[in-house]
């Protein structure tokens, strides 16, 4: 069973529309047709196609068998890693760029934080012939370089932006400007389960289908749930997909792990669980990190991609009610848990994907555990990171 959402968008006491008047329209459209267009049998045969044949549906579920004899129990790997574009984020960007045709929209907006989702969306332009222009913050460019070259080979304009913490919550907000600027002409392809209804409902819907194929997957081999499912969470769509097909097994422990950052109390971090207070962020009712005076406060993470002062609502909802447990890994921890999967398993994951994987260290587990870790990203965009954090410890083994 899935999480349902209420007419107004509301999962619990979380979620909700909160947008400017000019944009009134343009999510009020969206909220009457999404369901619907959703629905149709020639929009999922569509998406279907897509995911296989562009995407590369479905994704592995790897037996990661060195990683499980040091823990002592079944390790699965989710390879999300292996989808064109590098990550999850193209789930979503087939699903929204579809619906935007059939709402005639030809121009495509979007924010990116690690670059993936900014790849995903002008990969999809490119494929549909649809103008791209992508929001991303001046420090997430230098240090996700890499992802900006794709883009811009892609065709997209990537527009960089220099105000507050210069990463993804600033980019958040200018790609909100636009869309308020530009709202007949324009679709915002959200690229996380965040701002107003529909779009945290929606993006849950797209990236469903990681753990719809997981599901499958592990009642085939050996015809068994998994005990533990375990995701990163930034804003959270990848642990969405992880966990949406999982929420009603009460069997099924659901956890979300956080970037620490430079430590819970070190006043640089992401920990949205740990440290955040219920509020009005980027169009919707959720947790996110607060200065006294109810200001947002600035989210600190080695990655770029879990680099956001909040979560999604879904994700405020399970945190509240304790259906997940949300964890949270520091900087150091995850960039360990990276060398530590590239040396036992010849995958070099993410940064985001490396929290995952650093949490498996702090969970009770015991010989009859199956744990699947959704390996969100592939960590190629990461490399410069990982070089200059380890310099000439690189070589060293593990």
């Amino acid at each position: 069973m899935s999480m349902p959402v209420d007419e107004r968008g509301f999962f619990g006491e979380f979620g909700g529309a909160y947008v400017p008047e000019m944009l009134y329209p343009n999510v009020k459209e969206l909220q009457e047709r999404y369901v619907a267009i959703l629905g149709e049998r020639g929009f999922q045969d569509e998406l279907s196609l897509l995911l296989r044949d562009f995407a590369g549906r479905p994704t592995p579920l790897f037996e990661a068998k060195r990683l499980s004899e040091g823990l002592g129990c079944e390790v699965l790997l989710k390879r999300e890693d292996l989808l064109h574009t590098g990550a999850h984020k193209i789930n979503n960007t087939l699903g929204q760029i579809l619906l935007a045709k059939r709402l005639g929209r030809r121009r495509i907006i979007a924010e990116t934080g690690a670059g993936q989702h900014g790849v995903a969306t002008a990969t999809v332009c490119a494929l549909m012939g649809l103008s791209c222009v992508v929001y991303m913050g001046e420090v997430d460019m230098k240090r996700q370089a890499l992802n900006v070259g794709r883009m811009r080979l892609l065709g997209a304009e990537v527009r960089g932006v220099g105000s507050g913490s210069r990463t993804l919550k600033d980019a958040t907000n200018e790609a909100m400007r636009d869309w308020i600027a530009n709202p007949h002409d324009t679709h915002y392809i959200i690229g996380s389960v965040v701002g107003p209804h529909p779009f945290p409902d929606m993006v849950a819907r797209f990236q469903s289908v990681i753990s719809q194929e997981m599901r499958e997957q592990c009642l085939t081999r050996g015809g068994r749930l998994p005990t533990h499912v375990v995701a990163c969470v930034g804003g959270g769509s990848n642990a969405m997909g992880g966990f949406f097909h999982f929420i009603g097994d009460d069997g099924v422990a659901l956890v979300g792990v956080e970037a620490a950052g430079c430590g819970l109390a070190s006043g640089r971090s992401a920990a949205t669980t740990a440290l955040g207070q219920p509020g009005i962020l980027h169009g919707s009712r959720t947790l996110f990190m607060q200065t006294e005076d109810g200001q947002v406060e600035e989210a600190h993470s080695i990655s770029a991609g879990l680099d956001y002062p909040g979560i999604g609502p879904q994700h405020a909802h399970l945190f509240a009610t304790g259906r997940v447990r949300y964890v949270s890994v520091t900087d150091t921890e995850a960039l360990a848990a990276a060398k530590l999967l590239a040396r036992r398993e010849g995958i070099i994951p993410a940064l985001e994907s490396a929290h995952a994987i650093a949490a498996l260290q702090g969970l009770s587990l015991s010989g009859a555990d199956r744990v699947v870790v959704v390996l969100s990203g592939r960590g190629d965009k990461d490399m410069a990171t990982y070089l200059e954090a380890f310099g000439e410890g690189i070589s060293d083994g593990v």
